[in-house]
């Protein structure tokens, strides 16, 4: 047996340009495909993040909320929410769906003690449980180190069950923000090393962006995804210099951004025009810090190929433990360092010569961690995942302050940034239920979860056998971690040509993944996969056992799907448009299971291909 090591070849320099746009204009109305029943459902390019409206509730803040003054609720007085509507708004905001449930134990709690219980949760089985518990971390003939597919299975089965989904949804969040893509991790035990990119997102979900920074910095997915894994100094001789490609990505994509601001999120200018926050000198200082990273071995064992190959596997681990700068602990250990023994200047900051890889990190990261632009960069591109594509620059400020200090001295505490963003008055008011300036497009990854989590939806194997559902024909056009370059699946200050969003001058990031093609695709894979049909999700099955019960009563399941799909905000116009349709199949209390299920998978698809679905308000 050969003593060769299969290692993980450094990936081409990742994409430094935006994503391809989706074509100008409007997207025409697909009919939702409704087994022979014609009915208008869809019209999101042209609907912006101005639909929905309609039954949502009244008043001018949830459950009593005071109507000025924003940020989190005073601790004295529990806001709890007053409808059964406003409660499932809130968890489908905060969370990954609505249940009835949770709307009895959220109104029971109130909305600051619910959340504090939610976030108080681990993850319920980690990315690296899930692996052990099917022996994909073993090396077998079924060369599991190779496959990335078993990465979507676990991303999948995260965000399709179990608990902690407060968690979840954030550590999702983020990872639209700290962009790594499964697309490009070519290492060995691939799959594992974007379990653990996962399993980071979510144990610092709550905790401190400084503590964050440094492990995304430091994880072997990372360096492969930005170059930082095998990144060398500059050699005089051969002309090479450090890679800058992380050193301009963590200042432009991870934390302070193009151009100063505001800590309103406003841009700040000079003469008219934006001040930028860095330089193309800052970007070379920087990146001479994340030089003379790569794989920690420390413990790493090999275990020969399966199947043969005459080469050796190293043990997972080696995927993920954070990437070292220390050459004695690399597969070879040397007597060279490659990291930069020169001089470090960026962003005003000069790090003296000959100072060591480490304690260049620290000051680096420090330096970007307490620069101001990162409360209203960070907390905008949140509030925009979570809430609203347009918040206003008062509630931006809001967010921004809490990550500037948390009431305690802390700054960038997570767990205080993300109670400000949900708990904020303009995300909890009712009043923007019919603000045609509020509110967001649903991913469609979202969808797909939300969907698997309402109905009880399980997994046939226990393996969550759902692969990248990217395609925007034959799957849902979106796979969780799969963006197709580390500028995420769209921009945040992306505005669709030729739109209402343009035309009023509103963001709308989702739509840069809508286009003709995918518009029909979604609405034609949804409808297998409600009922089961559709051969990429054939693994989970749902279980609609509450609708079966009241599927003779199409006003009653009506009313159970607004309630848990869309909060209550169907219009009158859509559920005009949907019960006729609903009626036409004639369903008794002594129907079978089959005709049931006709009325409700009909029910499930004209909601999910609806405005008032479509858009988050």
């Amino acid at each position: 047996m050969s003593d060769e090591l299969l290692e993980a070849p450094v990936r081409p320099e990742a994409e430094t340009a935006s994503p391809p746009m989706p074509e100008a204009g409007e997207t025409s109305l697909i009919p939702a495909i409704s087994k022979g029943t014609a009915v208008s459902a869809l019209a999101v390019a042209t609907a912006a993040c101005g639909g929905g409206g309609g039954s949502g509730g009244g008043g001018s803040t949830a459950g009593g909320a005071p109507p000025t003054g924003g940020g989190t609720p005073p601790p004295v007085a529990v806001v709890t929410p007053q409808t059964d509507d406003e409660a499932s708004r809130f968890l489908l905001q905060a969370s990954l769906s609505a249940s009835t449930a949770e709307i009895s134990a959220l109104r029971s709690d109130g909305f600051e003690p619910w959340l504090d219980s939610q976030m108080n949760r681990s993850n319920d089985q980690t990315a690296r449980q899930f692996f052990a518990d099917r022996g994909y971390d073993q090396v077998t003939t079924e060369r599991y180190y190779f496959n990335s597919t078993i990465g979507d299975n676990m991303l999948w089965a995260q965000l399709l069950q179990g608990g902690s989904s407060v968690r979840k949804r954030a550590a999702l969040a983020m990872s639209e923000f700290f962009v790594v893509s499964l697309n490009s991790i070519n290492n060995t035990w691939r799959a594992l090393a974007i379990g653990e990119y996962w399993d980071i997102l979510n144990r610092n979900a709550f905790g401190n962006f400084r503590n964050l920074l440094e492990e995304v910095t430091l994880n072997p997915s990372m360096g492969i995804f930005l170059n930082t894994l095998g990144n060398r100094k500059a050699d005089p001789n051969s002309g090479r210099v450090p890679d800058e490609n992380f050193g301009r990505e963590i200042m432009q994509l991870f934390t302070i951004g193009l151009f100063e601001l505001n800590n309103d999120g406003t841009v700040r200018t000079s003469g008219g025009e934006p001040i930028e926050t860095y330089t193309n000198e800052d970007v070379t200082g920087i990146s001479k810090v994340f030089t003379g990273y790569d794989y920690d071995y420390t413990g790493i064992g090999l275990t020969p190929d399966a199947q043969g190959g005459g080469f050796n596997i190293p043990d997972p681990d080696y995927t993920r433990q954070p990437m070292t700068a220390d050459p004695s602990k690399w597969r070879f250990p040397r007597n060279e360092s490659f990291h930069s023994d020169a001089e470090k200047a960026f962003l005003g900051v000069t790090i003296a010569p000959n100072t060591g890889a480490e304690e260049s990190l620290r000051i680096a990261l420090d330096t970007l961690f307490n620069h101001p632009n990162v409360g209203p960069f960070f907390g905008k591109q949140m509030i925009q995942r979570l809430v609203t594509s347009n918040p206003s620059p008062a509630y931006v400020d809001r967010v921004a302050a809490v990550f500037n200090d948390n009431g305690n001295g802390t700054r960038g505490d997570l767990r205080a940034v993300f109670k400000a963003i949900l708990l904020d008055d303009e995300a909890l008011s009712n009043t923007n239920i019919t603000n045609a300036n509020f509110g967001k497009l649903r991913e469609p990854m979202l969808r797909y979860a939300q969907w698997a989590r309402t109905f009880g939806a399980q997994s046939v194997s226990g393996n969550y056998e759902v692969s990248n559902t990217s395609d925007t024909v034959n799957r849902i056009g979106q796979s969780p971690l799969r963006s197709p370059s580390v500028f995420n699946f769209f921009r945040p200050g992306y505005v669709p040509a030729g739109s209402q969003a343009a035309e009023r001058n509103l963001l709308a990031p989702e739509f840069q993944l809508v286009n003709e093609t995918s518009v029909a695709g979604y609405v034609n894979q949804m409808e297998r996969v409600i009922d089961g049909s559709v051969f990429w999700s054939r693994d989970i099955q749902p279980q609609y056992t509450d609708e079966l019960a009241i599927a003779d009563d199409s006003t009653a399941l009506l009313d159970r799907l607004d309630l848990l799909l869309t909060a209550g905000q169907l219009s009158d116009n859509t559920r005009s448009l949907i019960l006729p349709v609903l009626d036409e199949i004639t369903v008794t209390a002594t129907s079978d299971d089959e005709t049931k299920l006709s009325r409700i998978h009909l029910a499930i698809l004209l909601i999910m291909a609806s405005n008032d679905y479509l858009i988050q308000k």
